[in-house]
């Protein structure tokens, strides 16, 4: 498989390469760095799996892990060790069981220069076009002083370069060795690090092209590393034409003028129970009978029950289901990261062609960010302007606290991030409990400012006349209004 990007060297992670705008520039040397067990050796055999699969020689050169257990630990995660070239430097069991000297040498002295010779004749047997050198930072114990060291990095890489190799070399940060000051020799550094979302990876240098900002993340599972790219909604701005999309319920869209908007975001909110679901899957439902596909992450409800719900007020999904124009897809918000759920969102729009997609609800995507204050509205916002660029028509479901009484139309203060906002809300009226729609807010046309009652049956979703006969409506307890002949009557 020939790299998508020509010009560059595949890092063999999709994701990656769409960070670096491409991949690694070819012929150039990149520090790849990380604690203990972030995956840098992982990432590297990716890199290396990838120049074997484009035909390419790949050389591993290990400075301390055993060759026995780096190939093994390779091979369980599917790579081919055996078309990968190995250098194997790392330590054995004589330097422990050897007779030791108490004379003392420089370490340069002793073991620098026959060290060096095996490097050199183990690249020149080789010829390699993708080398992989970890950790780099072994060779500090070889050397005196920090200087001899450094000296010693820059020959080692400009002899890499001098045969045309691209190189990625790990360094594991420790407070004892510090490797800040080796960025200098390097043409890019990646840092895999960890937030309290998740694994996360960055690129603070990289010479010679852009690369993308934001917050990437990345996960390592049985068949090596994913890397999730933040989402970047510029890069996918198009043009989308002017088009309602109906709800099927000529009440609900008389309440918004003819319906929402194709390419906006909607926020359907209200307190538990009050069917905000319901209600945004029949969008769902219409869209399927023009033939569209719709998408449903589901964050704070279970697959089953809501498609056992969804059967009960008369909404199709097994047919809906069946032929593809619905999708449902159960979210564990605490194994995902908020970077992850984009590329999840991405693959439907990009590669299954979704036009609708409904995130229920705000309150579980939330815990993607594992507490991280200030990032709902900046990753949310992110979200919604790619959905709007892509022209995919977006609803997201906001629960709000309280059953009844003051009236709030979000609870995460996200309602800026809308086109429009539809809320229910539950009402006590002379002892009863009802329910009641209205629209808050639409930015693309005008809409009806009454508030209607709103009921879910057996046979679906039932939207009845404005409740003019009701005051204080958004309190959650309305007062009825006397009529004048009611008063005659008194």
């Amino acid at each position: 498989m020939t790299s998508p990007f020509p010009g560059r060297d595949s890092t063999g992670l999709a994701g990656l390469d769409e960070i670096l705008s491409g991949g690694l520039i070819p012929n150039r040397s990149y520090m790849l760095r990380g604690r203990a067990g972030s995956g840098k050796t992982i990432l590297s055999f990716h890199f290396l799996q990838q120049g074997v699969d484009e035909g390419e020689t790949s050389l591993f050169i290990n400075l301390e892990e055993d060759v026995r257990d780096l190939t093994a630990n390779a091979a369980a995660l599917g790579f081919d060790t055996d078309e990968i070239e190995f250098l194997d430097l790392s330590p054995g069991a004589d330097v422990f069981t050897e007779d030791q000297s108490y004379e003392v040498f420089s370490p340069s002295e002793v073991e620098g220069e026959p060290f060096t010779e095996r490097i050199v004749e183990g690249v020149m047997a080789v010829d390699p076009d993708r080398v992989v050198v970890d950790p780099l930072t072994q060779l500090r114990f070889l050397h005196s002083d920090d200087y001899q060291f450094r000296k010693q990095v820059v020959g080692f890489m400009r002899f890499l370069k001098d045969r045309d190799a691209t190189v990625v070399f790990t360094v594991q940060n420790t407070d004892s060795l510090p490797t800040d000051d080796l960025e200098f020799i390097t043409d890019g550094t990646l840092r895999l690090g960890a937030e309290e979302y998740g694994k996360t990876i960055d690129v603070p240098k990289f010479r010679g092209s852009s690369t993308q900002g934001g917050d990437h993340a990345y996960r390592v599972t049985d068949a090596g590393i994913e890397v999730y790219p933040a989402l970047q909604p510029g890069a996918h701005a198009g043009e989308v034409g002017f088009e309602q999309v109906s709800s099927g319920i000529d009440e609900v869209d008389d309440l918004l003028h003819g319906g929402l908007e194709r390419g906006t975001v909607t926020i359907v909110s209200g307190p538990t129970g009050v069917g905000k679901t319901t209600l945004s899957t029949q969008f769902m439902k219409e869209a399927a009978n023009r033939g569209e596909r719709s998408v449903i992450y589901l964050f704070e409800e279970n697959r089953g029950t809501f498609l056992t719900r969804s059967r009960a007020v008369d909404i199709p999904v097994d047919e809906m289901l069946e032929k593809g124009t619905l999708q449902v897809n159960e979210v564990e918000a605490l194994e995902r990261s908020p970077q992850e759920f984009a590329r999840m969102v991405r693959e439907e729009v990009e590669e299954r062609g979704a036009d609708m997609v409904m995130v229920d609800g705000i309150a579980g995507y939330r815990l993607t960010l594992r507490g991280e204050e200030g990032m709902l509205l900046q990753q949310l916002h992110a979200l919604g302007r790619y959905l709007k660029n892509a022209g995919v028509t977006a609803v997201f479901v906001d629960e709000t606290r309280n059953v009844t009484g003051e009236f709030r139309a979000t609870v995460e203060n996200i309602s800026y991030l809308a086109d429009n906002i539809v809320f229910l809300r539950h009402l006590e009226v002379q002892g009863e409990i009802r329910k009641a729609i209205g629209v808050l807010k639409k930015r693309t046309s005008d809409f009806e400012r009454t508030i209607r009652e709103f009921r879910i049956t057996d046979d679906g979703v039932r939207v009845g006349e404005p409740m003019t006969g009701l005051r204080g409506i958004l309190s959650g307890t309305p007062e009825v209004i006397e009529s004048p002949g009611d008063r005659d009557d008194a």
